[in-house]
């Protein structure tokens, strides 16, 4: 399938141009004027400019468009459109997933800063506890900056 994928780009340029072959087939061939002038021959769809030998050209018509060329350029077409909508679902599946990897990336932050705060807050507590309370204090602060360690060390 990816190497369909790859391809889809000069699928889109082929359709492109085969509908504007065919809308020119279409139309009627203009007439093609050749001018000499100076010693100068152009080939102009205008008319020639007054003073400038003119010679209108026959231009024959376009063939006939071809059956098969018509069903190619459907299979083609609904080939891109089903390529295109396969294109738009990849998408909006990696948005959706970078959508949760975002969010995962933040609330683990914002759980770190939590850990990070109470670590902070448990040592400076431990290094101004009183006498009494400063073995509890300090054990809650190596309990803190073991919480942190453990869940933010990656």
């Amino acid at each position: 399938m990816n190497g369909i994928i790859m391809y889809l780009p000069h699928l889109v340029a082929l359709l492109g141009c085969l509908s504007a072959c065919a809308a020119y087939a279409q139309t009627e061939s203009p007439a093609v004027h050749r001018c000499a002038q100076d010693g100068k021959i152009s080939y102009t769809d205008q008319p020639c400019p007054q003073g400038a030998q003119t010679t209108t050209l026959a231009v024959p018509p376009a063939p006939p468009a071809d059956p098969a060329s018509a069903a190619d350029l459907a299979r083609q077409a609904a080939l891109a459109e089903q390529l295109r909508q396969q294109r738009e679902k990849r998408a909006a599946r990696e948005e959706r997933e970078d959508q949760r990897a975002s969010h995962a990336a933040r609330q683990y932050r914002e759980k770190c800063a939590r850990l990070q705060r109470a670590q902070r807050w448990a040592a400076e507590y431990a290094s101004h506890a009183p006498v009494a309370q400063r073995e509890a204090a300090q054990l809650k602060a190596k309990r803190a900056a073991q919480a942190l360690a453990q869940e933010c060390s990656r």
